[in-house]
């Protein structure tokens, strides 16, 4: 069996941070090729530290990471991405948090080999940022999420009956993991409408790249119909709600 190597090198994005000892910081990362990560930045609460400002929540460094025998340490870190829109705007803030903890909460530490997952991570810390429509943002985000952990929705044929989907308002079953066709809509529970509308664009979402999508101009409407079935099946997938969906709504109203 091949040794563990003692150090590394890596790009990480800090998901969360939490305050450690009397003056370190507990750091849960991301990672493209060491999956997700707990690792402890020593003394980084010090205003001396050399680490001080490079570890900050939501941001992207270039880190050396020594292997320890319970955590693994900080020895170096230099921020690469700010994501200064994030940090200077409540709202963009919050989406941010959703976005790391929806991640947090379908992976584990251990996982290896997350480049996508981290390149999806870092793309739309990005388009939090600077695009116009935070919740296209993040509704495109849960759909490519969703598909990468294995949970990709079916959105063009019936989960039930595997026959295409006609041009009709339909239903959606959060356990089948899917699209219903209205004569069994009643096929067990935790199925909920979803109108023809709201499924043509989950689809587009689905199949297009982003520069595709980041185009369109969606009416609040749409918007709430949209997070309401998506969330609606995370929350059925993680057998619990997201804590930061509760910050998003308040700030919202």
């Amino acid at each position: 069996m091949p040794t563990q190597e003692r150090a590394f090198r890596t790009p990480a994005i800090i998901l969360k941070r939490r305050d450690f000892a009397e003056a370190d910081r507990l750091l849960t990362i991301l990672t493209p090729e060491h999956g997700k990560l707990d690792v402890i930045a020593k003394g980084a609460r010090k205003p001396t530290s050399h680490k001080t400002g490079h570890v900050e929540l939501f941001t992207r460094a270039d880190m050396l990471i020594h292997r320890g025998r319970d955590l693994d340490i900080v020895a170096q870190a230099e921020m690469t991405a700010p994501y200064l829109g994030i940090r200077e705007d409540l709202k963009r803030g919050a989406y941010a948090s959703y976005t790391a903890e929806m991640l947090d909460r379908f992976t584990t530490e251990g996982d290896a080999d997350m480049r996508d997952l981290f390149q999806l991570v870092d793309d739309t810390l990005g388009r939090l940022c600077i695009d116009d429509d935070p919740r296209l943002v993040v509704r495109y985000y849960e759909l490519r999420l969703l598909d990468l952990v294995g949970f990709r929705p079916e959105l063009y044929e019936c989960v039930v009956s595997r026959e295409s989907i006609q041009p009709e308002d339909q239903f959606f079953s959060y356990a089948l993991g899917g699209v219903v066709s209205p004569r069994y809509s009643h096929a067990g529970a935790g199925v909920v409408p979803i109108p023809m509308v709201t499924l043509k664009l989950l689809r587009h979402m689905q199949r297009s790249p982003y520069s595709h999508v980041k185009t369109l101009t969606i009416s609040t409407a749409l918007h709430d119909d949209t997070e309401r079935v998506m969330l609606g099946y995370i929350t059925f997938l993680l057998e619990r709600k997201l804590q930061s969906v509760e910050f998003i709504r308040r700030i919202r109203s």
